[in-house]
């Protein structure tokens, strides 16, 4: 007998070894699928002794033409070189060149003919908007005016130095350029206007509008990667002066701090700018009347220069019109008060005046408490139409109310939820400082996670879109020839909101409610900010920070959740319920008498069905311990007092499958005979040795009538059909045995 059980043995860990030379099991460890730890980022997933990051800081004058809807600027870049290495050239992303007739963005994009086509999609097809985009480089010039050399190669243009850069040397060079503003409603984008021609006058959400050094780092070197308009911005930190000439009726919104704020505002406006700072609610700085009055009579031949300064920040952006109503509210985060305001046209009231100030001063108190206390004098949130985008310290988001300004509650959370996230990228990736045009996940689906935390605890019943495992099963359980993993580059993502968005945040939220719970899964989460916050983390410094400062081996989970497409689709096979029979039988699953009878002399040996178990249970024997089980110890345990504590029990074997091939934790609820309810929770490490089957006895001192998995829906099983046992619905189970008991 022992030795046909080593055969079968060997057998199986042969067959094992032969497959997994195929398949990476679910349970190994990650590996060499992370990058090798070394002095910049170390094994614990934190910056090493030796880290480094460059830095880049900026002057900037620019002036927005109103008439002719136009950029100009001149800008002094210095760059700091404190890598260990030594640059012959430099690197400065021309973002604006996606919009070039040349540009790659339209040529790679995919297009078709339907039957029906709108003037609009017609016009996206063929790529003809009488719009001259991209930028006009005028001069690229050092500190004396001489001429650089520089080549452009689409969105990146490569800066010769006259002398290469060391360690620890700087250079500063100066780029003076131009770019005509981009229709938004016509061409799209991140940035640009919006006309309004009722009124005749436009609202400006200016990004991307000057040339910014690209990140040169540790784990790529250059990231000049080409922006075609899906995979956003890497960018190093550093200071901002910044000098922005608009018509003087204008009112300006920017990253950083406002530095000549008597000089652009009236002395009225002046003095609710200051109230503002230690209000508990929002004040009025500028009203609705007043930028009604300066719509109807603009200021077309004076302007006014706002004057910002910005620190440690990794961009800047601005937003400006004469239509713009004005409020602000002080919100207490650690032991400074930042300026939470809005920006707004009438056409965004009265929503945005109820909503959108209470909004920004949550999302400030909520991922404070998440990652660390937020750090910044302001931050803005600037109506504009259908767009979510972020910079430090500003955004831009849409809601929109109906022309009488009714709305609904659609428009109204929706609005909430725009601003929420993007207020929350100061965070993720403005502070923690990932790169986005890598990895979209890192910004996005942690920031998508920490939004739903906020709107779960700042918002009663919050119809939150993404963040519960729930809401991600209609992704998860679609055709996989449209599905890619997390860790796919920004440019190759096929669904992009599910899959960089929704899919990370339910994956976190499971990981916080699920696996690690919320006390460890905070600290962790919160720790990775602290040691990343203005720096340039990876993926691998986030899945090591996680289980650094947890305890808790995830590497299955990441492997799972971010390198695979499989999915979460668990099952009840199979339940056989035992009683202990005190005899020197040795026939296991010999049924009472009494069972049998109820049976009508059935049982269940050798059945390969689901066990019905209201019906019928099966007794196995107990006999006395082997002296062999001992080995070498002298004493022993006591048969009969184990036997003794066990007479009463119900044991319930359960096999369970795993059919999605996502290996996840179990989570059983057991329904008693008397109504009541228990819950109990099985690590997904039950799955290590059997991936597709996993088989575990339940002692209860009740009886069950009812076995459910994943009651609550915390996994994100995209089937619950086979998560019930037996097939029927409790009440049914209920009533069944309150007719037998009258």
């Amino acid at each position: 007998m022992k030795r046909i059980t080593i055969v079968c043995s060997f057998l199986t860990l042969y067959g094992s070894l032969a497959w997994s030379q195929d398949y990476q099991q679910r349970f190994e460890q990650l590996g060499t699928m992370l990058p090798t730890p070394n002095t910049y980022r170390t094994a614990s997933g934190s910056p090493g002794h030796e880290y480094w990051q460059q830095r880049a800081d900026y002057q900037i004058k620019v002036t927005l033409d109103d008439a002719k809807q136009v950029i100009s600027g001149s800008e002094t870049i210095t760059y700091t070189n404190n890598a260990p290495d030594v640059l012959g050239y430099l690197w400065v992303q021309l973002d604006q060149n996606m919009r070039d007739e040349d540009s790659d963005t339209y040529k790679a994009r995919t297009t078709r003919i339907r039957d029906g086509l709108s003037a609009k999609s017609l016009q996206t097809i063929s790529g003809d908007y009488k719009y001259d985009g991209g930028y006009k480089i005028d001069q690229v010039t050092d500190l004396d005016g001489n001429d650089l050399a520089y080549t452009i190669n689409k969105t990146m243009m490569r800066v010769e130095l006259p002398k290469t850069l060391g360690t620890g040397d700087k250079f500063s060079f100066k780029i003076a350029w131009s770019y005509n503003i981009n229709d938004r409603m016509l061409v799209g984008g991140r940035s640009g206007y919006e006309f309004f021609p009722e009124d005749g006058n436009y609202v400006y959400t200016i990004a991307q509008w000057f040339p910014r050094m690209a990140v040169y780092d540790d784990v790529n070197g250059w990231q000049n990667k080409q922006f075609l308009g899906q995979g956003e911005f890497a960018l190093p930190f550093g200071d901002y002066q910044v000098e922005i000439t608009v018509p003087a009726d204008h009112v300006v919104a920017a990253t950083g701090t406002l530095n000549n704020p008597k000089e652009v505002l009236s002395k009225d406006t002046y003095q609710k700018f200051l109230d503002a700072k230690n209000a508990s609610e929002p004040v009025i700085v500028v009203s609705e009347r007043e930028a009604i009055s300066k719509e109807i009579n603009p200021v077309i031949s004076s302007t006014s220069t706002w004057k910002f300064s910005a620190k440690n920040v990794r961009d800047f952006a601005f937003a400006s019109s004469r239509k713009f109503i004005w409020d602000a509210q002080g919100v207490q985060i650690g032991d400074h008060r930042p300026l939470a305001m809005s920006f707004y046209p009438k056409e965004g009231n009265p929503l945005w005046e109820k909503h959108s100030t209470e909004a920004v001063v949550k999302t400030l108190q909520t991922y404070s408490k998440y990652t660390i206390d937020y750090p910044y004098p302001v931050a803005i949130s600037v109506h504009a139409a259908s767009i979510g985008m972020e910079y430090p310290m500003i955004c831009f988001n849409f809601g929109r109310p109906e022309p009488d300004g009714t709305y609904t509650d659609q428009v109204k959370y929706n609005m909430i939820s725009v601003i929420i996230h993007e207020v929350g990228h100061n965070f993720f990736p403005m502070i923690i400082n990932s790169d986005e045009r890598q990895w979209t996940w890192m910004d996005e689906g942690l920031n998508t996670f920490v939004q739903y935390r906020t709107q779960v605890e700042q918002y009663e019943n919050f119809p939150s879109r993404r963040g519960p495992a729930t809401s991600i099963v209609p992704y998860m359980k679609g055709d996989k020839s449209f599905i890619r993993p997390i860790m796919t580059n920004s440019e190759q993502i096929l669904q992009f909101g599910n899959n960089a968005y929704g899919k990370p945040a339910a994956a976190l939220s499971i990981l916080r409610e699920t696996v690690m719970g919320p006390e460890l899964f905070d600290y962790a989460f919160k720790e990775y900010a602290r040691r990343w916050a203005f720096k340039h983390p990876t993926p691998a410094d986030f899945f090591r920070t996680m289980e650094d400062a947890s305890a808790v081996d995830l590497d299955w989970f990441w492997r799972g959740w971010f390198y695979s497409t499989d999915h979460v689709d668990m099952g009840i096979d199979q339940v056989k319920w035992y009683r202990v029979k005190q005899s020197e039988e040795t026939v296991e699953g010999q049924l009472t008498n009494e069972k049998k009878k109820a049976a009508g002399g059935g049982g269940n040996e050798g059945s390969t069905e689901p066990t019905d178990f209201e019906e019928v249970y099966s007794e196995f024997v107990v006999v006395p311990t082997d002296s062999q089980l001992y080995g070498e110890f002298l004493n022993r345990v006591d048969d009969n007092g184990i036997v003794e504590d066990h007479m009463d029990k119900n044991f319930y074997e359960i096999t369970f499958s795993n059919d999605g091939g996502l290996v996840s934790p179990i989570i059983v609820e057991f329904t008693y005979k008397d109504g009541t309810t228990e819950v109990q929770k099985i690590p997904a490490e039950i799955w290590r040795l059997n991936e597709e089957k996993a088989t575990k006895v339940f002692v209860t001192s009740k009886e069950v009538v009812n076995i459910n998995l994943d009651p609550n829906k915390e996994t994100a099983d995209t089937e619950d059909e086979n998560n019930v046992f037996p097939k029927r619905d409790v009440k049914s189970k209920f009533e069944k045995f309150k007719e037998r008991e009258e």
